[in-house]
């Protein structure tokens, strides 16, 4: 019975099995393993299918990297600062290219001669420089980025959940990269009945201060205005450790026993002088104003929390429509002892190296129309053949993740075809038809020799033939035409006869 299940219709009308008949999913490789080569009298008898998956999947790694043919390929429009990032599959890399007008591929060739090493940050005296920076402890504080950001690396920051009971309105969310609170009236608070108010929201992010004596902060912030029942916005930014009696981050309720998010006691954190690490923005103008205070005392303090609350004075009168407050731009300036080098930015020798005219186009500064090379004239002893072309070089930077390129690429498209392990997803595990055999003598290998008591002759057995399998899907791989190599050798002005 043959083994396609489907009909010509169905595949011609589905482009996206179109070619998929020389693969076989890594699945079925592992199932037809199961039945063909373990059983009563078979040479493995017994094994469990998970040894068999993982001993699949190291195969179809090792055979993506030498045997198989790299599928894999990124083109991007070269940006100004002349770098393109690894692909999230990467392993390596087999061609690097640029693309001309005429959808001609120019091959790159790599350059043994710059990197973009590790930039020290020093002193004028030039002595190492370990003041870590403010950005190193806190992050988002532009709110550029979302709440809660699923990129984000290390802490980041927490939002007191908006109240949504009744009919309320209430909001804390980022409106063009600025953090709102907005406010509405609530229905009479169970603990104080006849009372109507605002919620009272906060937001915060922990950062480490175990190397920090002193911080300063500063931030820019709106108060709302006040209208006929309601009074000011009151926005409070500062530091504190969030361990004031009962209190509770997450509580809106600013009636309730513990919360106090409409209260300055939460702000236990002082300066030098003894004033409370507070901004308060309250003036009810409802216009943007910065305010800063130095020199906070965390000296005693392995971590501390960067708070921002939010409240509506006597908000009465529930008809009234919402007020908002809205802080941005909050920044910490701090001195404090790295254990770490600290990197100064970009190194000198990459921007060195993107400012100048690649050194690969000096040598062929001629003209077109004359036959004579008159720019290399007497200078073309020794020249390294990877530098005498005109198309440009790169080099990986791994440490980074960026693949770097000569200046004369800027704007160009750059192809990259690179080499992944095949692991990725589950549409990437398979493998062509070429070398099934040779994931099969793969498998049985590594399963005979790391099973206990496997005699000796019969692991170096199998060891032979999975490198003979192996050999013979490189040779089925290497789609080798005998037309094709015929032409080429014609064009060498080779006699061929066939």
């Amino acid at each position: 019975m043959g083994i396609l299940q489907q009909s010509q219709y169905s595949y011609y009308n589905n482009p996206s099995d179109f070619g998929n008949y020389q693969f076989t999913s890594l699945q079925d490789i592992i199932n037809q393993f199961m039945v063909v080569y373990v059983g009563e009298e078979k040479l493995i008898t017994k094994t469990n299918r998970t040894d068999v998956a993982f001993h699949a999947q190291r195969a179809l790694a090792e055979l993506s990297f030498d045997t198989f043919k790299s599928i894999k390929s990124q083109e991007i429009q070269l940006p100004p600062s002349l770098t393109m990032m690894l692909p999230h599959d990467y392993v390596n890399y087999t061609r690097v290219l640029f693309v001309d007008n005429s959808g001609v591929k120019h091959p790159l060739y790599p350059t043994k001669h710059t990197q973009n090493p590790f930039k020290i940050l020093q002193k004028e005296n030039k002595s190492y420089e370990f003041i870590t920076q403010a950005t190193s402890l806190f992050s988002n504080g532009d709110f550029s980025n979302s709440i809660p950001n699923p990129n984000a690396v290390g802490e980041d920051w927490n939002l007191t959940s908006a109240f949504t009971g009744g009919t309320s309105t209430d909001q804390v969310h980022i409106v063009n990269e600025q953090l709102v609170f907005e406010h509405g009236s609530n229905a009479p608070i169970f603990s104080q009945p006849g009372v109507t108010t605002s919620r009272a929201y906060s937001c915060y992010q922990k950062i480490d201060v175990s190397n920090v004596d002193f911080i300063d902060l500063s931030a820019l912030g709106k108060s709302a205005a006040a209208a006929t029942g309601k009074g000011v916005g009151t926005l409070r930014v500062g530091i504190s450790t969030l361990t004031y009696p009962n209190y509770d981050p997450n509580a809106a309720n600013p009636n309730s026993s513990t919360g106090f998010n409409n209260t300055d006691d939460i702000f236990d954190i002082y300066t030098a002088d003894g004033t409370r690490a507070l901004l308060t923005f309250n003036d009810g103008l409802n216009t943007e104003s910065t305010l800063s205070i130095t020199d906070i005392d965390v000296s005693n303090q392995t971590e501390v929390y960067v708070l921002v609350t939010s409240f509506i004075e006597n908000f009465t009168d529930s008809s009234v429509a919402n007020s908002q407050n809205v802080v941005d731009n909050i920044v910490l300036t701090l001195e404090a002892i790295s254990p770490n080098l600290i990197e100064g930015g970009e190194s000198t020798t990459w921007s060195n190296y993107k400012s100048n005219k690649p050194s690969e186009n000096t040598q062929h500064d001629y003209d077109y129309d004359d036959h004579v090379f008159e720019a290399n004239v007497g200078r073309r002893y020794g020249l390294d053949p990877a530098h005498a072309q005109d198309n440009g070089s790169y080099y990986i930077d791994n440490l980074r993740g960026k693949i770097h390129f000569s200046s004369n690429l800027s704007g160009n498209t750059i192809v990259l075809d690179y080499i992944s392990d095949s692991l990725g997803t589950d549409e990437e595990m398979q493998v062509h038809k070429f070398a099934e055999e040779a994931m099969y003598k793969s498998i049985i290998y590594a399963i005979l020799c790391t099973r206990a008591n496997t005699p000796e002759y019969i692991v170096r057995r199998y060891k032979r033939e999975r490198f003979a399998a192996i050999r013979q899907a490189k040779l089925r791989l290497s789609n080798i035409k005998l037309e094709e190599i015929t032409q080429i050798l014609r064009g060498k002005s080779k006699q061929i006869k066939h």
